[in-house]
């Protein structure tokens, strides 16, 4: 199974974006989707930007992301 995480390109320098997952951010190449511009959301696989996602199916896909978080914050405190 492979793990596509959704971030938002904060910047690009020829082939390489700066993208931003919740605060963490990771240059990405861009060679698979250059026509990738600033402010788009994508979805990043190993590094590459593998699709340009739309905004709404993006922040879904991170809240669903947090909610999967908290929900495993608040598990692991209970085990504790």
């Amino acid at each position: 199974m492979c793990l596509g995480v959704p971030g938002k390109v904060v910047s690009i320098k020829e082939d390489i974006a700066e993208v931003d997952f919740g605060g963490i951010r990771r240059e990405v190449s861009l060679l698979i989707c250059p026509d990738v511009m600033e402010e788009d959301y994508v979805l990043v696989h190993v590094g590459f930007a593998i699709q340009r996602l739309e905004k709404g199916e993006a922040l879904e896909t991170l809240a669903l992301f947090e909610e999967i978080e908290r929900d495993y914050s608040e598990s692991a405190e209970e085990d504790r």
